[in-house]
């Protein structure tokens, strides 16, 4: 008698949804170097995090893993078993799409050109709210110096994440 073989699974948390997916080299299987940004593109659909640079330092891919910001074009998805997950599209409010208040912010202040490197920055941003709601204009500089936007929109994006900041000052 065949013994049938049991396939490991990777459990990700992403934007409070549970998935599971198939680890190994076969078709529709998380290989050990899939990173975690080619697996929220190509197997759930989650296309706000943009393949940049590939190395990590262009912020595009930044997503919130565990309260921090990390580069998710250099974490390899199994790195991720049970993590707590939240990518662009986890920040509106699911059931009426309304954006929350950094994301209306961006809008606002137009904080984006192009918009390739925008979820990179409000991610980044967001962590750093999430961390300091408060936080002064240098610390928000600084949480955005890992994020390149080619288009130039730094200054915009600092101003959309201190006006955020003064609206949570009003709450």
């Amino acid at each position: 008698m065949v013994k049938e073989q049991l396939r490991p699974i990777i459990t990700l948390n992403v934007n409070g949804r549970e998935y599971e997916l198939p680890v190994g080299e076969g078709v529709n299987e998380i290989s050990p170097s899939e990173t975690l940004v080619h697996t929220l593109r190509d197997r759930l659909g989650l296309t706000g995090a943009k393949l940049g640079c590939g190395q990590g330092v262009c912020g595009c891919c930044t997503v919130i893993m565990e309260g921090k910001a990390i580069a998710s074009c250099v974490t390899l998805t199994l790195d991720c078993e049970g993590a707590r997950i939240t990518t662009i599209e986890g920040l509106a409010d699911t059931a009426t799409g309304e954006l929350n208040n950094l994301q209306q912010a961006f809008v606002d202040k137009c904080g984006f050109q192009c918009g390739y490197c925008t979820s990179g920055i409000i991610m980044a941003a967001q962590a750093l709210l999430d961390e300091n709601p408060f936080p002064a204009e240098a610390e928000v500089r600084e949480a955005l110096a890992g994020n390149y936007c080619r288009c130039g929109t730094h200054y915009t994006a600092v101003d959309a994440v201190m006006t955020c900041v003064e609206k949570n000052r009003e709450v």
